[in-house]
């Protein structure tokens, strides 16, 4: 196969001789001038969700409405880390109801199945709204019928609870440990499941039962990567290609060198070199990209290449979601479960600062990532982790040495951009949007162009 040429670029590339992508090629894109600061978000007015507790005469005598960033009214709540719970509570109380506390109640758990014993309560953040007892504090509220000894007709009071950012949990028989909570969890296909709740409990007397309002929540956490390379900044904010491994070592991991070996038509012994480098840092926000950078080194240009062809090179995101059922157990006396899924496939072009010669082979490119992967977390008996991974070569005639995986590199996914420009996509745009972002589909050799603008 002959070396392909580089890719081309848009009359933004800093890099000269080449020309601007045809627009027959793809799809026009509006330009967007990238600076060193973040862009200004603009945040829509909050959306309330009612939830009404109503007597035998199908009135309501409870309504707690809570203020969240969820998109709709029918959507669940949904709070960011450092977001407080804001809304309000009005009760209608009827002359002898005997109301002796109303708390509300902040709960996170790890299910792990349907017993009892495969649910396990990391948060249990109570406060107090009121309460009978003069020793216990009360919110404050405008309502005369809420200051005395007794609730009385109408009384509202107006909530802004915190969500607590960390929990403090038992690890290793007893050893105490913070954690970060994590993001809600809950997938058709996995067992394990994160799950939080928002409920208003009212408590009486002997005589007549309590009462709660309660709605699931979601939750999302704050973590984001640290600022990549200066070299990487700047190619980000002037929209030129990448510096790879060999111009900015300081902006790539790279991998272990792996040897290919194998039989080339069930006779011939070959050998090549391949080296993969990931950019740094290894922690990546969901929605952007991780970088790549592929280096194939060998005498056999034939299997050269081969190993270049369309989806011959296979580098995955593999998600690993690891959990175990009996977290009342120790850790040595409990089997662990978990669920591993390829969440994103990479996507290769020809390197555009490394040039390909006779016997070696040089590509960029990236793995996309979706925007509602779930960030990389830990939290008791229960963790989402991923790793970029280097599938063996998948081309015909080529049989390898060993099936396993050649090598892998644990990576982080975060949910906020990190400081400095935001992260660029250099990968032409798919225009069939797969249906799960591990198929989506491989492009190597024959992209002879993509796109530079963001």
């Amino acid at each position: 196969m002959d070396v392909l040429p580089p890719p081309q670029y848009q009359r933004l590339s800093v890099i000269p001789g080449l020309e601007p992508v045809s627009s027959s090629e793809l799809p026009p894109y509006s330009r967007r001038r990238n600076t060193l600061a973040q862009p200004v978000a603009v945040r829509r007015e909050p959306t309330e969700h009612v939830y009404p507790l109503v007597d035998g005469r199908n009135k309501p005598w409870a309504i707690l409405k809570i203020h969240s960033s969820a998109k709709s009214s029918k959507s669940l709540p949904t709070f960011f880390e450092k977001e407080n719970v804001n809304g309000s509570l009005e009760l209608n109380v009827e002359r002898g109801d005997s109301i002796q506390a109303v708390n509300a109640t902040i709960t996170g758990r790890i299910i792990t199945g349907a017993n009892s014993d495969d649910c396990f309560t990391f948060l249990n953040h109570s406060v107090p709204i009121w309460s009978k007892s003069p020793d216990v504090p009360r919110l404050p509220s405008a309502s005369e019928g809420t200051t005395g000894a007794k609730l009385s007709g109408q009384c509202v009071w107006p909530l802004s609870i915190p969500i607590p950012r960390t929990v403090t949990l038992p690890v290793n028989g007893g050893e105490m440990q913070s954690f970060k909570l994590p993001e809600t969890f809950l997938e058709k296909h996995t067992r394990a499941s994160i799950q939080y709740d928002f409920s208003i409990n009212i408590s009486r007397g002997k005589l007549r039962a309590d009462a709660r309002i309660k709605t699931p929540f979601g939750y999302v956490p704050g973590t984001r990567p640290d600022a990549p390379s200066m070299m990487r900044q700047l190619a980000y904010q002037q929209g030129c290609a990448l510096p790879g491994p060999e111009v900015d070592p300081e902006g790539w991991k790279t991998l272990r060198p792996i040897s290919v070996r194998g039989k080339m038509f069930k006779s011939r012994q070959v050998e090549a070199r391949c080296t993969l480098s990931v950019a740094k840092p290894l922690c990546y926000t969901r929605g952007t990209v991780i970088p790549c950078n592929l280096a194939l080194d060998g005498q056999d240009t034939q299997l050269l290449d081969l190993l270049t062809s369309p989806g011959a090179v296979n580098v995955v995101l593999r998600r690993r979601v690891r959990f175990y059922t009996k977290p009342s157990h120790i850790r040595s006396e409990v089997a662990w479960s978990e669920t591993v899924e390829d969440v994103g496939t990479a996507v290769w072009w020809p390197s555009a600062t490394s040039r390909s010669g006779t016997h070696s082979r040089h590509f960029d490119g990236e793995v996309k990532l979706a925007k509602d992967l779930r960030p990389s977390s830990m939290i008791g008996h229960f963790s989402i982790s991923y790793s970029l991974v280097l599938c063996p070569f998948d081309i015909g005639n080529f049989t390898p040495s060993s099936p396993a995986d050649l090598v892998s590199e644990p990576v982080e996914i975060a949910t906020l951009h990190g400081k400095g420009p935001r992260v660029l996509a250099y990968s032409p745009p798919a225009y069939d949007t797969p249906s799960r972002p591990h198929e989506s589909s491989m492009y190597l050799g024959s992209m002879q162009s993509f796109n530079m603008s963001c």
